[in-house]
């Protein structure tokens, strides 16, 4: 019955999605992304709440006197990315793309949408989600900080990925940690410049930088369980513009990862301490910011065998998979998930993709025989959690 109903929808789905793909915005700018949502919501007969985060739109569907709510999130932001994949669809606007697949989850969740108020087959309320500013780890702190659970409380919340390299279609589910945290440090080294040729007269902030770099790589592998997964990544450093001048000050950028939430503490707290540590030693000092930081991802256990349970009715044992392998990447939709913890956060197979590219890559795209299955799967966890 589902099916053959999204099946109906197939072709305005994909022209949706390819709407919204050539037509990008970054976080908290996706005002195009957010008036289309708001415009199509309104259409089919939801209440539609605009505001949250910018540009955050809610839709909201009542049916009948159950007291149960339901919470299904996507993410409408692209990246600061050029696109390089030739695709007829492809971005209409320079180093911005769809490179993580959220114009294939919003137009996913539309497609569930427009189904569940066309054939109203549920009794409670339903609140579709469309969050801004994903990429940033910020959107969905900020959603919920202004009022997201207290305007539209939800007694579960769910939200889905894609994930290139796995089955098109199929779904994959795991409960505890499922996504790491992840935390951006940026470190101020400041020594004392001067003329190559006369090193003793200065305190050079690269021979710092570069003790720090192999220092840090000390904390993963002395400072936490070997059983648990933790990554330290210094991505940018920042020094200098001539070979014969040592510098005053070097800037390192920081990415930090990890998916026990105890562990994260101590690369959180250990970090800063190397890091001064090391500086002192060469007689320089440096200054830490912790710039942004998400929690890590964990899954309530009775809500995602239900979810699992929900797949394997609908799409067969062959297409639900229990016990998929935790991310290092992270998501900001744990900040949701800190607020109502009764939730589920899953993947659906994007299949090989172009060349096996993974998101985040100038090749990616969305695999648009995932959006029949994605908002099939929505609709049906809808009216099975709101019988």
């Amino acid at each position: 019955m589902i099916n053959k109903v999204i099946e109906g929808y197939l072709p305005q789905l994909t022209a949706i999605r390819h709407d919204i793909h050539q037509h990008p915005e970054l976080g908290f700018e996706e005002f195009r992304t957010s008036d289309l949502v708001a415009d199509y919501l309104s259409s089919w007969g939801y209440e539609v709440h605009r505001g949250l985060a910018g540009t955050g739109v809610v839709g909201t569907l009542r049916v009948g006197d159950g007291v149960k709510s339901l919470g299904l999130r996507a993410d409408m932001d692209a990246l600061p990315l050029e696109e390089n994949n030739g695709k007829p669809w492809s971005s209409s606007v320079a180093n911005r793309m769809h490179g993580c697949g959220h114009d294939g989850h919003t137009t996913m969740l539309l497609g569930a949408a427009r189904y569940l108020a066309q054939t109203r087959n549920f009794n409670g309320t339903l609140h579709v989600i469309f969050q801004p500013a994903e990429e940033t780890l910020d959107g969905g702190a900020r959603m919920v900080e202004q009022g997201l659970f207290e305007r539209f409380p939800c007694d579960a919340i769910f939200a889905m990925h894609n994930m290139p390299g796995l089955p098109a279609g199929e779904f994959f589910f795991q409960h505890g940690p499922f996504m790491a945290s992840s935390d951006q440090i940026v470190v101020t080294i400041q020594g004392r410049g001067g003329h190559g040729a006369m090193p003793h007269l200065t305190v050079d902030p690269v021979l710092v930088a570069s003790h720090i770099v192999i220092a840090l790589q000390s904390i993963v592998s002395r400072n936490t369980n070997p059983l648990e997964a933790a990554v330290i990544t210094v991505g940018s450093i920042k020094v200098g513009e001539a070979a014969n001048v040592i510098p005053d000050s070097a800037e390192m950028k920081l990415s930090v990862r990890s998916l026990g939430r105890e562990w994260r503490t101590t690369l959180l707290t250990r970090i800063p301490a190397l890091i001064q540590a090391q500086a002192q030693s060469f007689g320089a000092t440096a200054i830490v910011n912790h710039i942004n930081g998400a929690p890590v991802l964990v899954n309530d256990e009775a809500m995602t065998r239900f979810a699992h349970q929900v797949a394997q009715q609908q799409f067969g044992a062959a297409r639900a998979h229990y016990g998929a392998k935790p991310l290092m990447g992270s998501e900001d939709f744990t900040f949701m998930l800190e607020a109502q913890p009764r939730g589920c956060y899953l993947l659906i197979g994007n299949g090989d993709g172009e060349g096996s590219c993974m998101v985040h890559n100038p090749g990616y795209d969305f695999n648009d025989e995932c959006l029949a299955a994605g908002s099939h799967y929505w609709g049906a966890l809808a009216e099975a959690y709101l019988k």
